[in-house]
């Protein structure tokens, strides 16, 4: 009970925060009022379709279109030999972004079965459809490169040639290789630890392709505006690098885009990528026509992003009471055929997993990202860090079995705690070095406790307890995460108020579906004294709202729930200030609660209301308001313990969980 008193202690301290309310957009979503990218029709808006290569590896000799260009209702066809050659990478990330620039909007070689290679823009959609399939292209056909092992063979063939390819951050980058990240470091000795260590494990491990699955396909709509400017409309998890990316590649001023994000169905990184917008704005620029384009569903599995599959060697050495002295982890990962996120991801498998294990004093990483003419992987939820997180589990319940030590204990013994911290921190962050780092708070014991608790563990682990023709057994793991990228990622909040004290919130923040709308409204209110519906919250457009890196590294509610509280005591500060020139008085003797300044040595009291109509009409005109940022230098990490018991029938092999 003494942790859960503890809830109780800091739930009560705490009006808005910690409590459960109302999600603010909740009434308009579940009467389907709410609207996505796609909801929205433009008059005179032309349907668009890709030609897709059905080639793992060509060379595009020629596109002809001669044919498809006098079909009634066609207004666009784009291809490589018609679009600007600008080299960028579609990973919507921090600008220098840790991804190589090595794709063009339509590239001169097909690297994947579904890469784009023309797009049409016409009347209907089946007019569209009908012209991608008279569209004469000519292909060389070159040898594929279909594992990573084929990849890194010498003489395999290189897929991306291209001599303008290029890494913009200086890390490793060796693309004549078909390496597209490198990443490793080491701490102690690896070697020395293994040798003496009582009992050593080298295992592989391999993890697969997974698509995103969101509700929602990748939409753009793409209009021009009455003063000649580019306004994107899209499902995008990060609208300013979206405005960034698009501006690059169309070669045309940041001034002359607006990237628009209404509601989202479901990201989990597989839209914090930028591979439509760009073309959608092509397409819009050359017909003067908004343009509507979504991907059907097969197009999201075959040629949207996908979650990094690796081949991760892991060495460990532990002594006889389970303590972990070494760990060593190797790992490739098929980037597929272009560069998104290759090292960020690679190295997040290291950076989000090694520290778990805090009594080893000899750690080593080892990475590289290898191209492949396979789908291409990209930011995916867990980031790198799923993958690590199954070796190492995997290889913990080994080591434990072999110790003969119940793997809740080995884990117990081995995990970082509060106020310790890891040599890989420092060593390694995500693309770059990382940061020095102590643990503020890790509730992993609790949660391991819990567990146990809640599941039985300890009736059903290493016993065969049998219910018919089913055998039950359970198993745990224990992972940890990270909040933001620091000294990278930024985000900003601005707050003004309104004449019947309720605020504006501003956030570039997205909302993914996630509620973040709704847990900044509660930051808000918390810092302000009021209640979340006199929070109006309007998030992600990047005329209106200030510069977020956007909705990706779990950085939402910490890194933008920290500049929203920074704008909301500011606009409280000046609140607060107009108060005491109301009432000619020192700004230390006054009070904020619930909507209201109060001055506890003459009882007077004003509403916030009250206080913004004076501001806005009577005295010492002005609009309160305030704006703020806030960078992270830390990357403080969550803990979990996961446990579940899994039924398997011994006569058809099924399995229940």
């Amino acid at each position: 009970m003494k942790n859960q008193n503890q809830d109780d202690r800091q739930r009560d301290t705490f009006r808005i925060v910690n409590q459960s309310v109302r999600k603010l957009d909740a009434i308009g979503l579940a009467t389907g009022k709410r609207e996505f990218t796609d909801d929205i029709r433009q008059p005179g808006m032309l349907e668009t379709a890709f030609l897709r290569s059905p080639h793992a590896h060509a060379k595009i000799v020629s596109v002809d279109t001669s044919e498809a260009d006098n079909l009634p209702g066609v207004h666009a066809i784009v291809h490589h030999f018609n679009t600007p050659h600008v080299m960028h990478t579609t990973a919507g990330q921090g600008f220098p972004e840790p991804s190589p620039y090595d794709t063009l909007m339509f590239n001169a070689k097909a690297r994947f079965v579904g890469d784009p290679v023309a797009a049409v823009a016409a009347e209907t959609s089946e007019i569209a459809q009908k012209t991608v399939s008279m569209i004469r292209v000519e292909y060389e056909i070159l040898e594929p490169v279909l594992g990573i092992n084929d990849a890194l063979k010498p003489g395999s063939p290189i897929i991306h040639d291209e001599p303008d390819c290029h890494m913009p951050i200086p890390v490793p980058y060796h693309p004549d290789k078909n390496i597209a990240a490198l990443s490793e470091f080491e701490v102690g000795d690896i070697d020395s630890g293994l040798k003496h260590a009582d009992m050593v494990f080298d295992r592989s491990y391999k993890t697969h392709y997974t698509s995103h699955c969101a509700m929602e396909p990748h939409a753009v709509i793409a209009w021009i505006d009455p003063d000649n400017r580019l306004i994107i409309r899209c499902s995008t998890q990060v609208p300013f690098h979206v405005r960034r990316i698009v501006a690059h590649v169309l070669q045309i001023p940041v001034s002359r885009i607006r990237v628009i994000k209404p509601r989202i169905g479901g990201g989990f990184g597989g839209k914090q990528e930028v591979f439509l917008e760009a073309v959608a704005g092509m397409l819009a620029l050359r017909t003067s026509r908004p343009i509507r384009m979504v991907l059907t569903r097969k197009e999201v599995f075959t040629s949207a992003r996908t979650r990094h599959p690796q081949v991760m060697r892991m060495r460990t050495g532990i002594n006889k009471d389970g303590t972990v002295t070494t760990v060593e982890l190797d790992t490739t990962m098929n980037t597929g055929a272009y560069g998104s996120h290759a090292l960020t991801v690679v190295c997040n498998t290291g950076a989000k997993v090694l520290p778990l294990l805090n009594k080893a004093s000899n750690v080593a990483f080892r990475a590289r990202s290898v191209y492949t003419n396979l789908p291409v992987g990209g930011a995916y939820r867990g980031y790198g860090a799923t993958q690590g997180s199954f070796a190492l589990n995997v290889q913990m319940d080994e080591m434990a079995r072999a110790a003969r030590v119940d793997v809740v204990e080995m884990w117990r013994k081995n995990h970082i705690r509060t106020g310790e911290t890891s040599p890989v921190f420092k060593a390694l962050g995500e693309g770059t070095e990382g940061v020095e780092m102590i643990i503020g708070s890790c509730g992993l014991p609790e949660c391991i406790d819990r567990g146990v608790e809640e599941i039985d563990w300890y009736k059903y682990r290493d016993k065969k307890l049998r219910e018919g023709d089913e055998i039950h057994g359970v198993g745990m793991a224990c992972l940890m995460q990270g909040s933001s990228i620091p000294e990278i990622d930024m985000a900003s909040a601005s707050i003004k108020i309104n004449e019947d004290g309720s605020f504006n919130l501003l956030v570039g923040a997205t909302d993914l579906g996630t509620g973040s709308d709704t847990v900044l409204a509660q930051i808000a209110a918390e810092t302000l004294g009021v209640s979340t519906n006199k929070i109006l919250v309007y998030s992600s457009d990047t005329d209106l709202t200030p510069f977020d890196v956007g909705a990706y590294a779990s950085s939402t509610t910490y890194l933008s729930g920290e500049a929203v509280r920074r704008a909301a005591e500011n606009i409280r500060l000046n609140i607060m200030e107009t108060a005491a020139d109301i009432w000619g008085t020192d700004i230390q003797k006054l009070t904020v609660k619930q909507d209201t300044i109060t001055c506890p040595d003459t009882g007077r009291r004003l509403s916030f209301a009250d206080i913004a109509v004076s501001a806005l009409y009577n005295r010492n005109q002005h609009q309160i308001q305030a704006t703020a940022s806030a960078i992270s230098h830390r990357s403080p990490p969550p803990f979990s313990a996961h446990f579940a018991r899994v039924a398997v029938d011994i006569n058809t092999g099924s399995v229940r969980v």
